[in-house]
């Protein structure tokens, strides 16, 4: 991969990790247009890059949101905090559950598989449409509501379909007030992507990916894209959501989705 294949993947991460139009999908996307030739090693290593930079991206935006519950958890007691983290833990089960058990499974879906990334676009395209439109969204997150978003985010893992955009709308279609849906589904997924980096790079350990210079820059220039990438997405996203301005994601959504289902066909 040159590094300018690695900038723009970065940038498309950084971008639709945070943005309602799926990262995983439209990396995909990009990979096929840029013709990537990357073994799955490789392949493997620049996906713990840029999921790193994202995340760093997450913790950076909510750094006094994290550091508030982080205090408040240590002090052993129940209150606003430690009940935050228990719902993010209720939520991290559905996908913690597929992914162990089903990751060959679903290693299978992310070779380039098209038709199912343009089917699911829509599927998101949807669900955005419903949000954008729903009322009465003034609710806190719930013992209920947080495993339904976990499913969601757990169907999410499915190339095509949003993360951000499946457990957002899932919150507001459940009621959930737009600013405590944005901020608890892009806090849930920072456990959910260490912990997969965390066995991802065991497995590269184990297997004794060799990483040459030119690759090393690479990665470094994809780590930095999708950092600052995401740190403008997450900020913006979070004022999108706000303001209920989901419709046009959903528009983009419909037109990538079909774009790809006639490529595959």
């Amino acid at each position: 991969m040159s590094w300018i294949d690695a900038l723009i993947l970065g940038i498309i991460q950084g971008l639709t990790e945070f943005l309602p139009v799926s990262s995983s999908g439209h990396l995909e996307l990009g990979k096929a247009i840029l013709g990537d030739q990357s073994v799955p090693e490789e392949s493997m290593l620049f996906t713990v890059m840029v999921h790193g930079a994202t995340a760093l991206s997450t913790i950076v935006v909510f750094r006094k949101d994290i550091f508030q519950i982080i205090r408040e958890v240590l002090e052993l007691k129940w209150n606003d905090s430690t009940r935050f983290v228990a719902l993010i833990v209720v939520s991290m089960v559905p996908a913690a559950f597929v992914g162990l058990f089903f990751e060959d499974d679903l290693d299978l879906l992310f070779e380039g598989n098209l038709l199912l990334v343009g089917a699911m676009l829509l599927i998101t395209a949807v669900l955005l449409l419903l949000a954008d439109r729903a009322k009465n969204t003034d609710k806190k997150v719930g013992w209920g509501s947080a495993l339904i978003v976990g499913v969601s985010q757990a169907i999410a893992i499915l190339p095509g379909v949003s993360r951000s955009g499946a457990t957002i709308s899932t919150s507001v279609l459940l009621g959930i007030d737009r600013a405590r849906a944005a901020r608890f589904s892009f806090l849930m997924v920072v456990p959910l992507i260490l912990g997969k980096m965390i066995l991802d790079i065991k497995d590269l350990f184990s297997g004794e990916v060799v990483v040459s210079s030119d690759q090393s820059f690479a990665l470094i220039v994809a780590f930095a894209a999708a950092f600052l990438s995401g740190l403008v997405a997450c900020t913006w996203m979070i004022s999108l959501v706000k303001k209920a301005k989901l419709y046009y994601f959903s528009i983009y959504c419909a037109i990538v989705g079909i774009i790809a289902i006639a490529v595959s066909l």
